[in-house]
């Protein structure tokens, strides 16, 4: 089911593009056919929506509370991606784009949007902009149709907006004229990578200086009659090159003598490599071009290789440093010339690069299950203590997977390392690398273990080549995460984030759910206190609306930890019990209320959202209110005339953020109680009272503390926060800095 899923997903645009742009036009169950491939394309591009599906099929959808989202024809006309298929122009989206922006290299993105009509009026310019600057910067474009929150995330608010990223340093954005030229000179003035003036006096100190540093020189002799790099083909060439090859230029009418010592008669460019003298012409690379890319090519294809390392010297070399290993198998693909500037990328990073060749050390690589061509880090704590790279195979993901892999803790797992004695806790990723959520969620898994590091060990076990480990625990899904932790067994059901992972981590240690059996229910919920409320999820393990349901129903707990008791009862294993307690359907949610004479009383969540904060906002609103609603009248007497500190909620009833704000707001209440009073002022009603007090937006939250005095500011203090837990520690913090003062004020002598 998964892989058929995934594959689905992968192949699916052009279905639709081959499908839907006319071919089945004279078809007449071709709406029907248009429905199905938009209900799959909607649910396989989730990937949260793609793992239920893979799981439990359509039944696992039934009761999304997301809703399908149908689009006309015109989206499949008009909506795919407009660089999608331009081999200069990368896409980036939400998983790779921070990997992109950091790895050190300039990007110059074009953030767009596919109806927008100026988007495709720039797109000819942007692919003729991008051919010039090829290779001299990474030229990127984001469809904010497909990535609308990273889009948002990043401020983008017009269509199309380019900005160039640097790493650690704030993006610039463009704002002139959207020509090629102009492209090109605002692209250009990022570009730092020296060019240096030689000449007789600096000539030798400089390439001893390179050549000392691993580095070589690629110098361009200009003469009055000859061809000669100009200066801006020199600073490409120069940013392209950079930290391979130091780029230098010597003006031959100014220096004959040095020019003549080179034995050439008009201008020309040469590459002298590490360790070559400038009498031994035969160790230079004379170029016949002035075209960058064909001067950056024939460089790079004269440096040395990355180091090859062999068995004999593998173990040895790997033992205590860290490596980025490429393993191949006789032929080299095309990108593999690409790899020799990972050294100067990862220089500052101390990892050293180097390759196996799988063909003469079949042994090593059989030894390490590596099979096919790939890329892996070895963390410096042996041969065994290494990832394999699985995102794609371009320089800038590698560079940003090697950063992260050595500071991150995940080993890839073979037979030979898989925890099955279980004597510490692991989390295991059982996956195929041919699957996109797989391959979104090992990112995560790194930045989960740097959280979780010393507490439990990260592994990844790839399926399609250890297929009996995956039978053995009936692994039937991907990506399926387990947590073993001594005898017990735990499948992860969550937001494929670290952040998920470490909520159902800590929800393990720690939990929030109370597992509930009959005895345990007529104890706790049934013997309840008038003062304690029990919100209670009755399930059934195959339920696929229930497993979506679980990480939601842990999350809620936390939430409402300390105010209301949360519980579970397996209907499958207690199906009688279930039964006796009319439960005809799952999930069945339901809310016991503290009223202990009426035991058997219950409230049924009849909502048609399940996520955390939904159900919360249900269950909170069975607490009796700990706020009091203001009028014009008690305002002035209570809040701006009393001698209480007051926290006050303005709100409109028809605004879905107050809605949303309002069961946050009573728990802020009862977080105060006994410290400060909540009130809530209907501006609806009362709107001369709001706008008195300068309330421009629904909600806000204003403090007024009592000064002593017989009357607060009429506005209060504004609290940007919609956060119980948070306005609390602020008003906390005020109240501590007014203490004092409070304390210091004068006796009134009356």
């Amino acid at each position: 089911m998964a892989e058929g899923s995934t594959r689905i997903h992968e192949n699916l645009r052009d279905e639709k593009a081959q499908e839907l742009r006319g071919r089945s036009e004279g078809d007449s169950s071709a709406h029907e056919k248009f429905l199905q491939v938009n209900r799959a394309y909607e649910v396989l591009k989730d990937q949260d929506l793609r793992k239920k599906y893979d799981k439990y099929g359509e039944k696992g959808l039934d009761e999304q509370q997301q809703g399908g989202r149908y689009e006309s024809w015109n989206y499949y006309r008009y909506d795919f991606g407009i660089y999608d298929d331009d081999l200069e122009i990368i896409t980036l989206d939400s998983g790779d784009f921070e990997a992109a922006v950091n790895s050190g290299e300039i990007w110059f993105i074009n953030f767009y949007f596919p109806r927008c009509s100026h988007c495709h009026q720039l797109a000819p310019t942007w692919r003729e902009f991008s051919k010039e600057m090829d290779g001299v910067i990474r030229i990127g474009a984001v469809n904010c149709g497909d990535n609308n929150h990273l889009c948002r995330r990043k401020g983008i608010n017009s269509y199309p907006s380019l900005f160039i990223y640097r790493a650690g340093q704030k993006p610039e954005k463009f704002n002139g004229e959207r020509s090629k030229d102009d492209l090109v000179r605002f692209s250009m003035q990022f570009i730092t990578t020296t060019v240096t003036q030689l000449w007789q006096g600096n000539l030798f100190s400089e390439i001893e200086s390179a050549f000392s540093s691993g580095l070589g020189w690629l110098i361009t002799l200009c003469s009055d009659t000859g061809d000669c790099l100009e200066p801006r083909t020199r600073q490409k060439v120069a940013a392209m090159l950079d930290g391979l090859v130091k780029v230098g230029w010597i003006d031959c009418p100014s220096q004959e003598q040095l020019c003549d010592s080179f034995q050439v008669t008009s201008g020309a460019t040469a590459l002298f490599p590490p360790g070559s003298s400038l009498d031994q012409q035969g160790s230079v690379l004379w170029l016949n071009t002035l075209d960058s890319k064909e001067i950056y090519n024939q460089v790079i294809n004269h440096l040395p290789d990355l180091e090859l390392l062999t068995s004999d010297s593998f173990k040895r070399k790997l033992a205590r440093h860290r490596w980025l290993v490429s393993f191949t198998f006789g032929d080299r693909s095309p990108t593999s010339t690409e790899y020799k500037k990972l050294q100067a990328f990862l220089r500052q990073d101390h990892i050293q690069v180097g390759r196996v060749d799988c063909i003469e050390d079949s042994e090593l690589c059989q030894s390490l299950y590596i099979h096919k061509p790939c890329v892996a880090v070895f963390k410096g704590l042996g041969i065994h203590d290494f990832e394999i790279h699985h995102s794609k195979d371009v320089l800038y993901n590698i560079v940003g997977f090697a950063r992260d892999s050595v500071r991150a803790h995940v080993t890839t797992l073979r037979p030979d390392n898989f925890p099955s004695d279980r004597k510490e806790p692991w989390l295991v990723d059982f996956f195929a690398p041919w699957c996109p959520p797989c391959r979104a969620l090992l990112p995560e898994l790194r930045k989960a273990s740097i959280q979780l590091a010393g507490q439990m060990k990260f592994g990844t076990l790839d399926c399609t080549i250890h297929h009996n480990l995956c039978s053995m625990y009936n692994i039937q899904a991907y990506p399926t995460t387990v947590i073993f932790n001594g005898s017990s067994v735990h499948e992860y059901e969550g937001q494929h984030s670290a952040d998920g992972i470490l909520e159902f981590i800590q929800d393990l240690v720690n939990p929030s759910v109370v597992v509930l059996d009959p005895s345990s229910f007529a104890e706790r919920v049934k013997g309840r206190a008038d003062i304690q409320i029990w919100a209670v999820d009755f399930y059934a393990p195959w339920c696929g609306p229930c497993q979506a349901l679980i990480p939601e129903w842990r999350r809620m707990a936390r939430l409402l930890s300390g105010q209301i008791l949360v519980g579970s009862v397996d209907c499958q294993r207690f199906q009688s019990f279930c039964q006796s307690q009319n439960v005809r359907a799952y999930p069945e949610i339901r809310l016991y209320s503290g009223n202990a004479r009426q035991p058997e009383r219950y409230t049924s969540y009849n909502g048609w959202h399940r996520d955390a904060h939904s159900l919360r906002a249900w269950a909170l609103s069975s607490l009796p209110r700990a706020s009091v609603d203001l009028t014009p009248e008690s305002f002035r007497s209570q809040v701006l005339s009393g001698q209480d500190h007051w926290v006050l909620d303005f709100y409109a009833p028809w605004c879905g953020p107050c809605q949303h704000f309002a069961p946050e707001f009573e728990v802020l209440a009862r977080i105060l109680k006994g410290e400060v009073r909540a009130g809530k002022v209907d501006c609806q009603a009362h709107h001369q009272t709001c706008q008195s007090a300068g309330i421009t937006a629904y909600p806000t939250v204003r403090f007024y503390p009592y000064l002593g005095t017989r009357r607060h500011e009429h506005s209060g203090e504004h609290i940007n926060s919609r956060d119980a837990n948070m306005i609390a520690d602020i008003i906390r913090q005020r109240l501590d800095q007014l203490s004092p003062r409070l304390h210091s004020k004068p006796k009134d002598e009356l």
